[in-house]
């Protein structure tokens, strides 16, 4: 499959080391292409780990197996497979993530749960145990690479590899986060987003790290969308190495706990919003701001209703301001709204105030709007104080073609 990069790509930043973080890849050779798909990331001992997976009920053995291994709060090793999720495989799937787990935990003398899998790809046929034991082994004995070797090996449809940093400053200790992610289609997260990785030199305790990523799941990747369609394999992971020095990081009275939390967030929304920007067939970086709903939550799930509906995204594809759509997306997300109250705006202008056209508003500048690569779409319920911004891109036939052929 042939993919052109998408027009709404960013260049892979300059990402920091990370110390107690060595990458390495691999050719495993999972699909008939001429490229590495096998990522083996070795961490320092000590390294605390927290993680958000799919709620997908059918998930794979990877997801099942991270969900109870990450209770421990303790990481020595990450594996990812690009090109084959392993779901819908069975016990022939979880015999091969148990298998490469083995594998590792025997070449750093770790406990197999401390090793974590993830695979990507096409859903329903098992990882191939051979390519895996041979891709692990050539992986141990590679030399270390660099994150953009990194983010470009755990690809599959994508078009651009995606990272992004952040630091924060505990006391008088910078502490630096590096991350990368994958994910192009199959984009609804019901928890966290297609696979991503994040790394810190921060020490940081395991719960409080749980907590931070769960903050930052619920206004980043629990706030993207591109198809609709949650995947059977969503995994995030942050790993913190402690390398820095900094005075762990117990709890939110800890020294430093504010600003380790808000780089997370930053650093998580960032990496979201990548995604999107590669969303299959995409031309259009669209961010939904709902304002006045009855609950912050609410805001966000009308927010969802308007970036997943198809009549919206293909009119912002067709660069028509058609604020019907967006009614009709409102009426059905099942939140709290008020037809006479609600009033919508593309870019600056308001095409709908109180459940009225605007009387001859302006319609140059918005189509001016809609021309560009960034679309701006706000939506006052009229109710409350909820609020929340949800991203999206259009939808073009570019996203058939590519999910068409897939397989092939």
């Amino acid at each position: 499959m042939d993919l052109q990069t998408s027009p709404l790509a960013l260049p892979f930043p300059e990402l920091p080391p990370i110390d107690g973080v060595t990458l390495r890849v691999a050719r495993a050779q999972y699909k008939s292409w001429d490229r590495c798909d096998l990522t083996f990331v070795e961490l320092t001992e000590g390294t605390t780990v927290a993680g958000v997976f799919t709620q997908s009920a059918c998930a794979s053995s990877e997801v099942e197996l991270g969900r109870s291994q990450v209770t421990a709060g303790s990481a020595r090793a990450l594996v990812v497979n690009a090109g084959n999720s392993n779901a819908f495989t069975g016990y022939r799937g979880r015999e091969a993530v148990e298998a490469i787990m083995a594998q590792v935990s025997e070449a750093l003398g770790c406990e197999p749960a401390q090793v974590f899998v993830s695979s990507t790809g096409v859903i329903g046929v098992p990882l191939p145990q051979d390519k895996a034991r041979a891709g692990v082994a050539a992986a141990l004995s590679a030399e270390p690479c660099g994150w953009l070797d990194a983010a470009n090996a755990i690809a599959t449809t994508d078009t651009f590899a995606k990272g992004a940093q952040a630091s924060a400053m505990i006391g008088a200790t910078r502490v630096d986060l590096a991350g990368i992610i994958k994910g192009s289609g199959m984009i609804a997260p019901d928890m966290a987003t297609m696979l991503g990785y994040i790394f810190t030199d921060a020490a940081v305790a395991p719960a409080f790290l749980q907590e931070c990523l769960n903050r930052a799941n619920g206004g980043s990747f629990s706030c993207i969308t591109v198809d609709g369609d949650t995947s059977t394999s969503d995994t995030v992971l942050a790993f913190a190495t402690g390398k820095a020095g900094n005075a762990r990081i117990e709890n939110w009275d800890s020294p430093g706990a504010d600003a380790f939390a808000a780089a997370l967030a930053d650093i998580c929304r960032q990496l979201a919003q990548l995604v999107v920007r590669d969303g299959e067939g995409a031309t259009k970086f669209i961010s939904v701001r709902v304002s006045s709903a009855v609950s912050d939550e609410s805001a966000r799930r009308i927010g969802l209703a308007i970036a997943n509906s198809p009549l919206v995204k293909t009119a912002i594809a067709g660069e028509d301001a058609n604020w019907g759509r967006v009614v009709m997306a409102v009426g059905k997300a099942g939140e709290p709204a008020d037809r006479d109250r609600l009033s919508i705006a593309f870019g600056d202008v308001w095409t709908a105030r109180d459940g009225l056209p605007v009387e001859d508003y302006d319609e140059t500048p918005v189509a001016d709007h809609l021309k560009g690569q960034e679309i701006e779409l706000a939506v006052d319920i009229g109710l409350g104080e909820g609020r929340a911004t949800v991203w999206t891109c259009d939808l073009t036939h570019g996203y058939i073609s590519i999910n068409a052929d897939y397989r092939s």
